[in-house]
């Protein structure tokens, strides 16, 4: 069989993608490194940080290690090529091995630091607090033996975002927050050229990073969630993507769509899939999460939140739920992936007041950046808003943005006909809600707020909500107006 043809130019999108630089020791000579600077202090912060050099480039790198990931067209078979996750590769290049004996390292300090019996809270183990401390007698250590050719200044902000990476050791919880600062740790080795400054196979390097890395690091936060107990850090509770991740719905949906030639100056395709790849609706399926977690990060996202909550999915999960319903393929769905993480994890308050800023992520403008304004600002914090929602925190949250319009799904109305759900549970058309004064619903999600609206449309969008759960809308390139 001859393969596939490579696509016309038009629809390759053909553009020079911008790479996170490896500065050289002269670069590195005229910054300061030292301890990290909490600089996010309000919303007006926010709107600086949305400008500044850390921004482009975490967007950068994030937009970097995800490309790699696309399946690529292969000139010597007729079927693309497709990077699954590796669980049981041994061969990884030194830098990883290196990083994946800190994880390794992290994990076995579990061990040193049992759970606490305590059946009066149902969040927290304080035991977590053991482990940080542990963590923190070791990082040195660790951090040294990697081997870098850096100064102390430098070491130093690297160790801050790896400690950052583990959730609060005083609130005890763990979010989308902390899994930014260890994409800054390893956007920050990056920079150092630690993984090396040779021309390898194009994206081979980004591909180690998260296959090798980056999903070794969730399975280990996941071990310590459910070992510990952890909060979710400002989660919208059942209004969210996830109670704790974000990165593996960037990641595992560019594992499974449209192929592309390989080259750098490829875009990434905004529709379309992966021969052979399941479809979107397979996602909400126990049977095909379980068949596909070991080698795709999205699934195996999906997989965890099936080990920690109970009940139907479209009730604990609506959101994931109705990004199952998108026709248009995997790309879509990872565009707008991209374009969420950037409004709710980015661009919100509650989530980046803690990082941390230094020589590796600098707290500058950008001459790029200098005249962006965000729509998404005005879910900033402001006076007295956490009290006017009736909410502790008070931050804004995004509508599910493949939503089209406050009724209407993309397919235009509302699928009829229910299908089997969680091991033959029918998800009915009219989902039922959760009620005023019924506490805490299924699953362990910490309660949100009333809500007066609870139709969900399948596969559309969801009902803008009102009383206790107000949100901003954030567009995503799926919505259609």
């Amino acid at each position: 069989m001859e393969p596939p043809p490579p696509p016309p130019p038009s629809a390759t999108g053909a553009v020079s993608l911008p790479r996170l630089p490896i500065l050289t020791s002269d670069e590195l000579s005229k910054k300061a490194f030292g301890p990290l600077q909490k600089r996010i202090n309000s919303g007006a912060d926010v709107s600086f940080f949305l400008t500044s050099r850390a921004y482009k480039e975490l967007m950068v790198w994030i937009m970097q290690l995800n490309h790699s990931l696309i399946p690529r067209l292969s000139p010597d078979t007729a079927r693309p090529v497709c990077f699954p996750l590796e669980p049981g590769r041994r061969g990884w290049s030194e830098p990883v091995r290196r990083l994946r004996e800190m994880l390794r390292g992290c994990e076995e300090l579990i061990l040193e630091a049992p759970p606490e019996e305590n059946k009066n809270r149902r969040f927290g183990n304080g035991a977590c607090r053991v482990w940080h401390g542990k963590l923190g007698e070791r990082i040195q250590g660790w951090i040294d033996g990697l081997g870098l050719v850096v100064d102390g200044g430098v070491k130093e902000e690297l160790r801050g975002y790896f400690m950052g990476a583990w959730g609060d050791k005083g609130r005890l919880d763990y979010g989308t927050g902390h899994e930014l600062s260890f994409l800054a740790f390893l956007g920050g080795l990056w920079k150092v050229g630690f993984f090396g400054g040779g021309e390898e196979k194009e994206g081979e390097r980004e591909r180690e990073v998260v296959i090798g890395v980056v999903e070794m690091y969730l399975e280990v936060v996941r071990k310590l969630i459910t070992t510990y107990t952890l909060e979710p850090a400002g989660s919208h509770g059942v209004w969210g993507l996830d109670d704790h991740s974000f990165v593996p719905y960037i990641f595992g949906s560019a594992q499974f769509t449209k192929p592309i030639l390989g080259s750098r100056t490829e875009a990434t395709p905004v529709e379309g899939s992966c021969p052979g790849a399941p479809k979107p609706a397979s996602a909400v399926d126990k049977q095909t999460v379980e068949d596909y977690r070991g080698s795709n990060m999205y699934f195996g996202a999906i997989g965890f939140i099936y080990d920690v909550k109970r009940g139907p999915f479209w009730e604990h999960s609506p959101m994931l739920f109705d990004i199952s319903g998108i026709k248009d393929g995997w790309g879509k769905i990872n565009k707008g992936m991209v374009k969420m993480y950037r409004a709710e994890v980015l661009g919100k308050f509650p989530v980046v007041q803690h990082f941390g800023f230094g020589g590796l992520w600098a707290w500058e403008v950008d001459p790029e950046m200098a005249g962006e304004r965000s729509v998404h600002l005005q879910s900033q914090p402001v006076q007295n808003q956490a009290q006017s929602l009736g909410q502790g925190g008070g931050e804004g949250g995004t509508k599910a943005p493949w939503a089209r319009g406050a009724m209407g799904g993309m397919s235009g109305g509302q699928v009829s006909m229910p299908r089997p759900m969680d091991g033959g549970v029918m998800a009915p058309t009219g989902f039922p809600g959760r009620q005023p004064g019924m506490g805490t619903p299924r699953g362990g999600i910490p309660n949100t707020g009333p809500m007066e609206q609870t139709n969900f449309p399948r596969g559309g969008g969801m009902h803008d909500r009102v009383g206790g759960n107000q949100f901003s809308v954030t567009k995503a390139p799926w919505a259609k107006d």
